[in-house]
């Protein structure tokens, strides 16, 4: 009996298991989400959301609720399992008589359940934490590219809403502009809009204007906060690098040591 019940905890705890109907999953959301709703695919989703609940129950079974909540993957999967149960919900009411908005959110619901492959991808951990630090790190520089971005919306805003509104009508919509400007996709198309309301004089300077801050902000700044996040993400491997050449320095004083004593020996 107690050999059932070992087989079946570890069956139901198997990542290749867990695995294969994550992918199932998917593909039947897939299908779905490009043929519309059929009673099959639809049935094959309930059962899969409900062997991740089964799963969840066994983990919590081994486990125990405290240590199981404890553990972030399993929090991950918890959550993410508790959130898409509303779809099995759907065998109860009829299709036609539910609300269509509680119906979409019901359907955003049930795609959470791919976020459970994170887990299975190799060294995810580790890339969270250096994701974690490289925050830690750039947080500061973060927050005045932030700060930039929202003195130069407010000035453009004021500058340019009555040439150039559909870029700049409201702070929001300037912000955005300026988030658009920097990140250097289709930044000309908003100078050449202000430079056909105004003058060819003019148009240079406000051209000239928008470069500049193409230049501060797209590219020097995106480039400075880019080269933060690369090395800190990397770190792990510089230092993975920095511990086999200090093993190798002493490994060379050992054979230097060696040698040494050695030579002494023969004199």
């Amino acid at each position: 009996m107690a050999r059932k019940k070992f087989r079946f905890v570890r069956f139901w705890s198997s990542d290749r298991f867990i695995l294969t109907i994550i992918i199932l999953n998917a593909i039947t959301i897939f299908l779905e989400q490009t043929y519309g709703y059929h009673t099959a695919l639809y049935a094959i989703d309930v059962c899969c959301t409900l062997v991740f609940l089964v799963e969840m129950i066994v983990k919590h079974y081994r486990l125990g609720f405290k240590k199981y909540w404890s553990d972030s993957w399993n929090r991950l999967d918890g959550i993410l399992v508790l959130l898409s149960l509303p779809s099995v919900l759907m065998l109860l009411f009829p299709f036609k008589m539910m609300d269509l908005s509680v119906f979409l959110i019901i359907r955003m619901l049930r795609v959470t359940k791919m976020f459970k492959v994170i887990h299975f991808f190799p060294r995810f951990s580790s890339i969270m934490n250096n994701f974690k630090l490289a925050m830690d790190r750039s947080y500061g520089i973060l927050l005045c590219f932030l700060v930039l971005i929202v003195i130069s919306g407010m000035i453009n805003c004021s500058l340019f809403k009555d040439l150039a509104p559909q870029y700049f009508a409201t702070p929001l919509d300037s912000i955005y502009s300026v988030f658009r400007l920097f990140t250097v996709e289709g930044w000309y198309e908003i100078p050449d809009a202000i430079s056909i309301a105004i003058s060819p004089v003019w148009g240079k300077i406000v051209r000239l204007y928008f470069c500049i801050l193409l230049l501060l902000g797209g590219i020097l700044g995106m480039s400075f906060i880019n080269s933060i996040f690369v090395d800190t993400m990397v770190s792990d491997n510089n230092d993975d690098v920095k511990a086999q050449l200090a093993e190798m320095e002493k490994k060379i004083d050992k054979l230097l040591e060696e040698k040494e004593l050695k030579d002494n020996h023969k004199q």
